[in-house]
């Protein structure tokens, strides 16, 4: 369920309008290509962790294969993914809050999401994994209520706003490639973010009661997650509403429920985007905890982040964490209309150097154990693997030519080079 979690969330419920917006139908294939592409880097994964299960995280196989000093890069990368994800996440939850209280302001939200959350997480780790699961449930829930409407009107061929509910929707309004093929390259950023985080599996697989058996199945339903959830749900959102209709400030899947005449239905819909975004940060803030937790394990970040409360919490990391996360309040208080975009860019740069990690490290651990791999293996190594890289790299290479993106994208060049160089200073203390 934690798997689920991770792979549902904001990108999917609000930033697919962003993205419906820079592509149009051909956000379909861009989820298609890559989901394919995320399943390739899951399955690396899964191989990594299960080689062996002593492993508390992927850290441990970074650190085992390419060397500390990646392993510090890549770990204190990956606490930056789950901050600025969750910072995407709160910000959120203060959109999806106007659609009830419109003269509220935005930065109310994540101010009590985020100290209700801490707390939640503070009492014990089988909370948080009860409460994962109720949010992952609701989330599937709707989104299927949504693929069971959409396939519902296109049967009966229900009129929508004076237009029929049709398929020919994806190609009646400038065709499948509307925007062009630069068009489809740009919603690449916004697609990729909607499947950050899939990798939690990897984090929690020392937390698991049957690693063995838990993650290959958590990896190996992923194809069928992405071929109901994002393309099954692209298909009756833009069937149901022309994709030029679609707006990006609010959750495509509230405006179609609205514009149906279910209002009922569009304010229920909100509800269940609201705790998608709530679980996400609550995914969020368990891996930053358990990021700096294992940092500080390793002599890479302060001892007292190492510490466990009675009932085996990080509380010292968390409380961290959680600390750094009212940063998104001011911001959210700033520059309220574009702060999405730009924390949700950081993060998918940042998530996508982590991924880039994690398959380097895959490929090592292979040269290494030619005559020693377990049973679940990475289907067509070596060809995949490299597949994988290079279209991560096409990734970032997309996101420099993006007037939008290129500043995220130097800082986060710039964050990684100063992790880089401080780690010679943290190994010198060390010693």
């Amino acid at each position: 369920m934690i798997a689920i979690g991770g792979a549902i969330g904001t990108g999917l419920f609000l930033g697919s309008g962003s993205a419906i917006r820079s592509a149009g139908p051909s956000i379909i294939l861009s989820y298609l290509i890559v989901g394919i592409i995320t399943f390739f880097m899951m399955r690396a994964l899964g191989e990594l962790i299960l080689a062996d299960t002593k492993k508390h995280s992927f850290l441990d196989a970074v650190k085992e294969y390419l060397g500390d000093r990646v392993e510090f890069v890549a770990g204190w990368t990956y606490w930056a993914c789950w901050l600025s994800l969750a910072m995407a996440d709160l910000t959120a939850t203060g959109i999806y809050l106007k659609y009830w209280f419109p003269s509220m302001p935005q930065w109310v939200g994540p101010l009590v999401i985020v100290v209700l959350l801490m707390l939640v997480n503070m009492v014990n780790v089988g909370l948080f994994g009860e409460l994962e699961s109720w949010f992952s449930m609701i989330k599937v829930l709707a989104i299927v209520a949504l693929i069971l409407t959409g396939a519902v009107l296109l049967l009966l061929g229900t009129k929508v706003e004076g237009r029929p509910v049709s398929l020919l929707n994806l190609v009646n309004h400038g065709g499948f490639f509307p925007t062009g093929v630069w068009g489809f390259f740009m919603s690449f950023q916004m697609v990729v973010f909607a499947f950050v985080g899939v990798e939690i599996v990897g984090l929690t697989a020392g937390e698991t009661a049957d690693p063995e058996k838990d993650i290959p199945k958590a990896i190996n339903t992923l194809p069928v997650r992405i071929g109901l959830f994002y393309v099954g749900s692209m298909l009756a959102i833009m069937s149901v509403y022309p994709w030029d209709q679609i707006k990006t400030s609010s959750s495509p899947f509230v405006q179609v429920f609205g514009a149906i005449g279910i209002t009922g239905a569009a304010g229920i819909l909100n509800f269940v985007v609201l705790t998608a975004a709530m679980s996400a940060t609550n995914s969020a803030i368990f891996s930053t905890s358990r990021s700096l937790y294992s940092l500080a394990r390793g002599g890479n970040a302060p001892k007292r982040l190492g510490e466990l409360s009675n009932k085996a919490v990080p509380n010292n990391a968390l409380t961290t964490s959680s600390l750094i996360l009212f940063v998104i309040v001011i911001l959210n208080y700033l520059m309220p209309a574009k702060i999405f975009d730009i924390v949700s860019t950081v993060s998918t740069i940042n998530f996508v150097v982590v991924w880039i990690i994690i398959m380097w490290a895959h490929i090592k651990y292979r040269q290494k154990n030619k005559d020693n791999l377990g049973s679940f293996r990475m289907p067509g190594y070596p060809i995949t693997s490299w597949i994988t890289i290079v279209f991560y790299f096409a990734v970032l290479v997309i996101l420099f030519f993006i007037p939008s993106t290129r500043l995220p994208l130097i800082l986060s060049a710039v964050f990684i080079a100063i992790l880089w160089g401080i780690y010679g200073f943290v190994e010198k203390h060390k010693a």
